[in-house]
């Protein structure tokens, strides 16, 4: 794995196996989140005491929180089946109504990215929601007719990175939304320390906090950086995971002290050296880079705009008096002094002749 994957909070196929083998089975298990996690515990105790399913439930967040985790964490604790796929798998509306007529009574059927399920699919998923039955058209034409089949009752789980993308009629049929926020570092420690267990990597406490603070708040990111310094100090320690061992492996792998990787240095890197801190629009950006747009965009400014270190204004981005500090450059005399206001304050204002 290349460094500048370390700090993606995207899954990659390579690390699925390992990723499974840490993520929570059961909501006592699942850390953080308190708040998502006891309205979670509420929907699922009620709907097994009445014994119907829970209401639909829209999972929303960054990537890597866990909105994975808490679907199969609903299947397990409804003690239910669950079928897994994604929004860009189903193209057309027979996919989705294939899968639909398979389930059992009571599973839960988890849809990834469930903003980028196709219009027709969407649609069919309407019916299905609300009435547990779709509506199958066979044929073309004026001789097209709708089949009405009917489907068992079960739960949705959809998770989505861009909630904003989501159309009305889809977010007002889930009867239970939840936001997943990053960790705290303190709950990122008590996550390591968890994976650590189940991976059999003896670690310290502070080699726990150093991966912890550069793990952008983000559990799968953590899991990540836990497992390349277990090789490192498999290699070249003596196989526990002290603070000494992290500081040497995550600077192997190019990983700052606030988690910044390869591409995020470059980008900021441009940014003063090249253009004096802009503003400078996004496509000249990416390409001093050497990174396409979307890229630039989606994998590397989000870190950097929450981490205080760049700012996107109208004429383009712009890196602030953090980032200046923490490339160790010094900002040209007056580039963030404090500008006096150009209009008068009408309210201060004597109230003399002008």
């Amino acid at each position: 794995m290349s460094s500048e994957n370390l700090v993606s909070a995207y899954v990659n196929d390579a690390e699925l196996d390992a990723e499974v083998s840490v993520r929570p089975k059961r909501l006592s298990e699942f850390i953080a989140q308190d708040r998502v996690r006891d309205q979670l515990d509420l929907l699922l105790q009620g709907a097994m005491r009445r014994g119907s399913p829970p209401d639909h439930i829209l999972l929303s967040g960054p990537p890597g929180l866990g909105k994975t985790s808490l679907a199969n964490i609903v299947a397990a604790e409804l003690g239910t089946g669950i079928r897994v796929t994604s929004g860009p798998a189903i193209e057309r509306s027979g996919d989705l109504a294939a899968i639909l007529t398979s389930l059992a009574e009571g599973d839960v059927l988890f849809i990834d990215e469930i903003h980028r399920i196709a219009r027709p699919a969407e649609e069919l998923l309407y019916s299905a929601m609300e009435d547990f039955r779709v509506d199958v058209v066979v044929g073309k034409g004026p001789g097209a007719t709708a089949i009405p089949l009917d489907v068992e009752p079960f739960t949705l789980v959809g998770a989505t990175t861009r909630s904003g993308l989501l159309t009305g009629p889809m977010r007002d049929r889930f009867g239970f939304v939840a936001h997943l926020d990053f960790y705290s570092p303190a709950d990122l420690e008590t996550l390591l320390h968890r994976s650590a267990r189940i991976l059999g990597v003896p670690i310290t406490e502070d080699g726990a906090a150093e991966i912890a603070g550069r793990s952008r708040g983000t559990p799968r990111i953590a899991n990540r950086l836990l497992r390349r310094v277990r090789d490192f100090a498999e290699v070249r320690a003596d196989g526990v995971v002290t603070l000494a061992t992290a500081q040497a492996a995550l600077t192997v792998y190019d990983v700052d002290a606030l988690g910044l990787d390869r591409l995020d240095r470059a980008v900021l890197t441009a940014l003063v050296d090249s253009f004096r801190g802009g503003p400078v629009g996004l496509s000249t950006l990416a390409v001093a880079v050497g990174e396409q747009p979307d890229t630039v965009e989606e994998v590397c400014e989000p870190f950097l705009v929450r981490a205080g270190l760049l700012a996107r204004t109208p004429r383009g981005r712009v890196a602030t008096e953090a980032a200046w500090h923490h490339l160790g450059r010094t900002p040209p005399n007056g580039t963030f002094a404090a500008q006096a206001p150009t209009v008068p304050d009408l309210f201060s204002l004597d109230g003399g002749e002008p």
